[in-house]
């Protein structure tokens, strides 16, 4: 397989990892903040989602590129590092955006209607990481992080 292409099954597996992590806690999140103010609840448990998604996400992406940043002299190689981090950034920080907005609209909107805190979270951020993964690969793509 084209290594371009295991680029980004690589990725996108990180994503979907960091995604599934997250999907459980922040249900969880949700449900234990069901009290609270629809606004209040949507709030705080995108902020937890945000937190525990790229902490998970950075470490897996870090872990899965760590021989591919070294030089032949087993040095990191900086410049490379930073251009590579700069695209990943650039692209998954536009898909980011499009995703806590939708998360944010959606679970809010389920909440007052009446869905229960968890089934609003996760119904929203199914929703929100759909268009999130759209978002990202169209954008990794325009920036050929993966040349």
């Amino acid at each position: 397989m084209n290594s371009k292409y295991k680029e980004y099954l690589k990725l996108n597996k990180n994503l979907l990892i960091a995604a599934g992590i997250d999907f459980i806690i922040s249900a969880f999140v949700a449900q234990q903040l069901s009290y609270l103010e629809p606004y209040l609840n949507t709030t705080v448990t995108l902020v937890v989602d945000f937190v525990t998604y790229f902490s998970i996400f950075i470490a897996l992406f870090l872990f899965d590129n760590r021989k591919k940043y070294k030089s032949n002299s087993d040095k990191t190689d900086w410049p490379y590092v930073k251009s590579d981090l700069k695209k990943i950034l650039s692209s998954v920080g536009i898909g980011e955006v499009a995703y806590l907005t939708s998360r944010w609209f959606f679970q809010f909107h389920f909440l007052n209607i009446g869905i229960e805190a968890y089934q609003a979270s996760v119904s929203a951020q199914i929703i929100a990481f759909v268009l999130f993964m759209i978002v990202t690969n169209i954008v990794v793509k325009l920036t050929k992080l993966y040349k």
